[in-house]
């Protein structure tokens, strides 16, 4: 398996693994479904990284142009910064 190849094989199991940590903390199995502060930033905060991830090795933005990479991080910055505005305040 080439560099490349094993690189996206982790990124995938990361994607899986974040999937299955955002189910397990959904307040629905603990019986309640009251709204949780603390679970909502983490859940946030991991599909920010997983946003992140796709955009690296799924959309090919990892061999692209600076300019282009950090275009991407500022873009989701800004969009989960307005996210957790809207959400957390």
């Amino acid at each position: 398996m080439t560099g490349a190849a094993r690189m996206i094989t982790w990124a995938w199991v990361a994607l899986v693994a974040i999937t299955l940590g955002s189910w397990w903390l959904a307040p629905a199995h603990s019986g309640t479904a009251a709204p949780s502060m603390p679970i909502t930033a983490v859940v946030l905060t991991l599909a920010l990284v997983k946003s992140r991830l796709i955009i690296r090795y799924f959309m090919e933005v990892r061999t692209a142009p600076r300019w282009l990479r950090s275009a991407t991080d500022a873009w989701l910055v800004v969009l989960f910064g307005a996210a957790f505005v809207i959400y957390l305040v």
